[in-house]
């Protein structure tokens, strides 16, 4: 991640920074997809490590204290999304692969309009950012990453 991307993260609500992450995943599904088309199997690895990662740093850092019946149904999304894009990636499936982009973006677009609104950025709680900033320097980087400079950094196979 440059430094004008860490720029634009550090400034950000807790919500932009999800809707950040949602956008790499987003990124990592289309490299995926991409590599199925190119027979590419250690790109679409590599994409799908990170994709897998986001999924876990989003489900592992769910707030079940603020809203338990929110918390649970983006716990399942969060699962099944994991486990959709092990399947496409396993079966080497572009369709699979759109599938679950498709249901990223739907979600996503949720979430854009909750940062729009000023009473849902106000029932946040206020040590999620300050969660999210120390996090960041974990995740969203790996997040934000290029494709290929990913797939130079990670071994992982899927």
């Amino acid at each position: 991640m440059n430094g004008y991307e860490q720029q634009a993260l550090a400034g950000s609500t807790g919500i932009e920074l999800v809707v950040a992450l949602y956008d790499g995943a987003l990124r990592f599904l289309y490299r995926a997809a991409q590599c199925v088309d190119e027979h590419d199997i250690h790109g679409r690895r590599t994409a799908v490590k990170r994709v897998t990662d986001i999924f876990i740093y989003l489900q592992t850092t769910l707030r079940t204290d603020v809203c338990a019946k929110t918390t649970a149904a983006l716990a399942d999304f969060y699962a099944a999304m994991f486990q959709l894009t092990l399947e496409a990636s396993h079966y080497e499936s572009r369709e699979q692969f759109e599938e679950v982009i498709a249901c990223v973006k739907e979600v996503r677009e949720a979430w854009v309009v909750a940062a729009r609104d000023p009473e849902a950025r106000s029932v946040m709680p206020r040590d999620l950012r300050t969660r999210q900033e120390s996090l960041a320097k974990t995740m969203p980087a790996a997040a934000m990453q290029t494709p290929e400079a990913a797939s130079a950094s990670s071994s992982w196979s899927a």
